[in-house]
């Protein structure tokens, strides 16, 4: 089970008891190391450690939100409702909520919180405090929400995860096309996780041919935790799928990074032979220094491919546009390119 499926499996218990899996305490732990050695270097320490800890886990954007341990390491600011519906990305989130699903603009916001550059989140509750709850995490650069959460929305008498997977799928189909759209594309497959605390099913939703799940969604008790895991937008069409392994097996957070022609060409490797290196253990900022490229040319090839890859997406009304110059995104990104490029796989492969 990698890393992604571990933190899901996770996200619903309460965060005061949580514990966080040990693949990801030892990315926190690297993580927190690296931002030591670049407070030491005087490096500002705020957008590289939330860049850092949050894109541990491209794919799973809501995990620090929920672990206490991430949470501690994380800058959060918590803003008020008013502030939300100021804000360009608390406005457009709600925006699409209340299209979706028009009973909402009557929920409070119970609470909200932003980090700089990386997430807006929301959470709206029926007015009581004890009926309907949705949370909404949004990406902060690109509009897109990432994670929904909905919780209390079918009666307690019968949990969701005591209907059958038909009835369970169609619950979440629902969600799905009122905040994305259809799911005619996608092939579909159920299981039951391992925890013996309470019954979890996951739900992948994949595109045909792909082997990464575009959505992924936990279903426990009485809720339904929504993530987009294919929602990015990719630079170049994937060449090679799972750069990095967790515990042995294809790790995908990595992989819209380097999948990139400019970075294969400035380091004059195949897209096969880099993922060869990194199974070895090395990083891509190892693997450049050997052929005498420095970790600064390998993050400006892949930041500037992402952003505008970001632009493209903007001008095509594939997703939402931002006020930010070509400059600040190129800033943004930095931490998150710089996560990927110094990440090792977990468990070296023996050549």
């Amino acid at each position: 089970m990698n890393i992604e499926r571990k933190i899901r499996e996770h996200l619903h218990k309460e965060a005061e008891t949580m514990e966080c899996p040990p693949g990801m305490s030892k990315r926190i732990e690297r993580s927190y190391s690296q931002y030591l050695q670049r407070k030491r270097s005087e490096i500002p320490m705020k957008k590289r450690l939330i860049g850092g800890i949050v894109a541990v886990a491209i794919l799973i954007p809501t995990a620090a939100f929920a672990a206490p341990t991430l949470i501690e390491m994380l800058t959060r600011t918590p803003m008020t409702s008013e502030q939300v519906k100021a804000d360009e990305v608390g406005r457009a989130t709600l925006e699409k909520l209340y299209s979706a699903y028009p009973e909402t603009k009557s929920f409070e916001i119970i609470d909200a919180s932003a980090v700089q550059d990386v997430q807006t989140s929301i959470i709206l509750q029926e007015k009581g405090g004890n009926g309907k709850k949705i949370t909404l995490h949004t990406n902060s650069i690109t509009g897109v929400i990432e994670h929904v959460i909905q919780e209390n929305w079918e009666s307690n008498q019968k949990p969701l995860t005591a209907l059958t997977d038909q009835e369970i799928k169609s619950k979440v189909d629902d969600l799905i096309k009122r905040m994305y759209g259809s799911t005619e594309e996608y092939e579909f497959a159920i299981e039951q996780m391992e925890n013996s605390d309470q019954k979890t099913l996951m739900l992948d939703y994949t595109k045909k041919g792909s082997k990464t799940p575009f959505y992924q969604i936990l279903v426990q008790e009485n809720t339904i935790s929504l993530s987009l895991i294919g929602g990015e937008t990719t630079p170049s069409k994937i060449k090679v799928e799972g750069f990095f392994s967790t515990n042995g097996k294809p790790d995908y957070f990595a992989d819209a990074y380097l999948n990139d022609d400019k970075l294969f060409s400035l380091l004059h490797m195949s897209p096969t032979e880099l993922k060869q290196e990194l199974a070895t253990g090395k990083s891509v900022v190892e693997i450049a220094a050997s052929k005498n490229v420095s970790k600064q040319q390998v993050i400006d090839v892949i930041a500037k491919t992402q952003v505008e890859a970001q632009i493209q997406g903007e001008n095509n009304g594939e997703v939402p546009k931002n006020n930010r110059s070509y400059e600040q995104q190129l800033k943004a990104i930095e931490p998150k390119v710089l996560q990927v490029i110094e990440y090792k796989t977990d468990t070296p492969e023996k050549k």
